[in-house]
């Protein structure tokens, strides 16, 4: 009926939202020149050029495989630490020559045997991604190579041959990242990390030599300066100055390297939580100066082992962020368990139980993201690790039904690139392979993703085949044309991480010289062109496989994202309010806070996926969405000001904040469930936070019944 729904959309929110094609102004299309690394570059194009120029002088051509290995395998280089890189490595190096014979002796055999091959392959390669960031891209690139082995057809001896080849060259680009020419591109930001830790054992420690001065009495509560103000104002000086300031550099290396390296990886939630634990270990240790300070002598005694065993683990934890071996985790547990027990002699009122209580609850966050087992996916609730059969067996099945994305998606990449791989074994010539390559490199779960990657992957390989065709007319020679692979592969993988449109850009060169290598005479006109239209036709038919095949479209996944933000927002009220009535303590409250912001975080990235869709029939719903966004940001803002308001708790009666607890968790209940029938605002007195809160919840309830329309 006219009058059941809201208003329409605001003039500002329909010009955001106005077209009815994908609004290319918001594509993800970023250049991060903080990821260009030089030294990446010239150790992956040794890694390749190295094999190359060995080829043509030695003339043996069977090393452009070994170079193709090579050349993979540094792209196959997720990062983090060496431990977990190697058997990634290795992994691909194996199953990369294994599809290499295997593609070859099915092509030998026939289509007949060689599509069903391809098609199931690509299912499991794609699959892959349900084993987290690593193995999709390893995923990823076997299906290059699979698709690469159905090129030429094979007799035993020969597969066996290139087999060893790829895996020769596998090994070596290997040895060369890790052993020869090892990185550690997150070490600046580990090292950091483990300097805040040694700043906080330092302050410890000064405060425990406070405590054991004699000089430094305690007098309590003083009324004026003393020789104690004077030690313990000289102590906080110094101290705290050099633990903040080691946070703040730790922060500036951490968001360094993740906007090189990337947010999505273990490693940088790994860094963040541990800085973050830090942080509020500062505030928690500040608390107890501030409560030692104006302590007895009884209660100083009391505290003075335990600031010992504190400052021992604190230097335990840092020394373990440094060396990244995670071997220090039973001392580590040790440690805490006798701090632990120290504080249970504390009387239940002693001014020392709560900030004690929270540097304890810090020390276990520290502790489980010390050991690598305790911080990867699947881990136990205790850290322990999952057995190898465990952690394959677990998402595996657990991804195999109709209602997994990873399990549509694979199922779509197989079925979309199934006609090109027929096309490519009924009508070969040596360039068809871009078009399938094309179609699952470009393929993602998303359709906006999809979008974005068609455009950059097309736009960066015509570049590319220009600046190809560019270096044909003037090199000629085969040595010449290898020599020119060392600088650009210096200059692709110098800039992989900057942009991908760039990154092909430099690639394309060298898949092209790559082939005028294998099939000398060939036009390199002939061979940009054709790459650019096969590629331009793998683009478009990613795109079509996407919206027509099982596509997730994002508005869908919206109207869940929106309720699990509501519901999370929900939370962090009840704790706050809960604190308040002393019912819920503050390690919850900050577990609800952050749940709370990484849930409006994902409304907001589905949002961005959503708005890249075509069509127009759910802009009403994607306008709601994002006042629902805003609503919400504001809602948390009110919570995060009340939470800093110490005097707010004892400012209402407890039967005050009850009321508004129930109030504010019934209403959020109700509009998490796409109601807007809000129950009557409590009744009495009202707070000027709390009234605010209600109106963005009213605010909400206008245009909640649109976001799941």
């Amino acid at each position: 009926m006219p009058g059941s729904r809201p208003t329409g959309p605001t003039p500002d929110a329909t010009m955001r939202i106005k077209a009815a094609v994908p609004d290319l102004a918001r594509l993800p299309i970023v250049f991060n020149r903080r990821a260009f690394s030089l030294a990446e570059g010239v150790r992956a194009g040794l890694s390749t050029a190295v094999i190359i120029a060995a080829s043509e002088w030695l003339d043996w051509p069977g090393l452009i495989e070994a170079a193709l290995g090579a050349l993979f395998t540094c792209l196959c280089d997720a990062g983090g630490p060496i431990r977990r890189r190697v058997p990634a490595l290795l992994s691909f190096g194996v199953a990369g020559a294994l599809v290499i014979a295997a593609g070859g002796l099915l092509r030998a055999i026939g289509p007949g045997a060689a599509l069903p091959f391809a098609v199931l392959g690509i299912f499991c390669a794609v699959y892959l991604r349900v084993f987290g960031q690593s193995a999709q891209q390893v995923g990823a690139l076997l299906c290059v190579v699979l698709i690469l082995s159905l090129d030429r057809a094979f007799d035993v001896r020969e597969a066996a041959t290139l087999a060893g080849m790829f895996l020769a060259g596998s090994l070596w680009a290997t040895l060369l990242t890790m052993v020869i020419w090892p990185m550690y591109p997150f070490r600046p930001a580990r090292e950091a990390v483990a300097k805040v830790y040694e700043e906080l054992a330092s302050l410890v420690e000064g405060l425990g030599d406070l405590l054991a001065d004699p000089a430094i009495p305690s007098t309590g509560p003083s009324t004026g300066p003393s020789m104690d103000d004077t030690a313990w104002d000289s102590h906080a000086r110094g101290h705290r100055r050099a633990v903040r300031e080691a946070i703040e550099a730790a922060r500036t290396a951490v968001l360094e390297t993740i906007r090189t390296r990337g947010a999505a990886s273990n490693r940088a939630a790994q860094s963040l939580i541990r800085l973050e634990t830090a942080d509020q270990l500062f505030v928690a240790l500040i608390a107890l100066s501030d409560v030692l300070e104006e302590s007895e002598p009884a209660l100083r005694r009391q505290a003075e082992d335990g600031l010992r065993a504190l400052r021992a683990l604190l230097i335990q934890i840092g020394q373990t962020i440094t060396d990244d071996k995670g071997k220090a985790d039973e001392r580590i547990a040790l440690g805490i368990a006798g701090i632990v027990a120290a504080a249970r002699n504390l009387a239940p009122t002693s001014p020392l139980r709560p900030p004690v209580e929270a540097i304890i609850d810090r020390l276990q966050i520290a502790h489980t993201m010390s050991v690598p087992a305790n911080y990867m996916p699947g881990a136990a609730l205790d850290g322990e690790k999952q057995t190898p059969w465990q952690r394959v067996r677990v998402p595996l099945l657990a991804n195999l039904n109709w209602d997994s994305l990873a399990f549509r998606h694979a199922l779509r990449a197989a079925v979309t690139t199934a006609p090109a791989v027929l096309f490519t074994l009924l009508w070969f010539s040596p360039y068809d392979h871009w078009l399938t390559i094309t179609i699952v490199a470009t393929m993602q779960p998303y359709f906006g993703n999809t979008f974005t990657r068609a455009l950059e992957r097309v736009g960066g390989t015509l570049v590319g085949g220009v600046l190809a065709a560019a270096i044909g007319l003037v090199i000629t020679s085969k040595l010449g044309i290898a020599a020119t692979m060392f600088p650009l592969a210096i200059l692709a993988f110098a800039i992989r991480a900057v942009s991908l449109g760039l990154f092909l850009a430099a690639m394309t060169p060298m898949i092209v010289l790559l082939v005028e290598l294998r099939q000398p005479g060939t036009s390199e006109w002939m061979i940009a062109v054709t790459r650019a239209l096969l590629t331009f036709a793998g683009g478009l038919i990613a795109i079509a496989g996407c919206y027509f095949l099982w596509p997730s479209w994002e508005p869908q996944r919206l109207e869940s994202e929106l309720r699990t933000a509501i519901l999370a927002h929900k939370a962090y009220a009840e704790a706050l309010l809960g604190v308040f009535l002393h019912e819920a303590d503050a390690a919850a409250l900050d577990q609800a806070r952050r749940a709370a912001g990484l849930a409006t975080n994902n409304v907001e990235a589905s949002v961005s996926r959503a708005l890249l869709e075509p069509g127009s029939a759910t802009h009403g719903r994607l306008e709601a969405a994002m006042v629902i966004d805003a609503a919400l940001r504001r809602f948390a803002g009110r919570l995060s000001a009340m939470q800093l308001d110490p005097s707010l708790g004892g400012a209402f009666k407890p039967e005050f904040w009850r009321d508004w607890r129930g109030w504010i968790g019934a209403s959020m209940q109700t509009l998490a469930s796409g109601s807007s029938d809000l129950p009557a605002r409590p009744a009495g007195p009202d707070d000027a936070a709390l009234g605010r809160i209600a109106r963005q919840i009213e605010l909400m309830a206008g245009t909640v019944q649109r976001s799941v329309a």
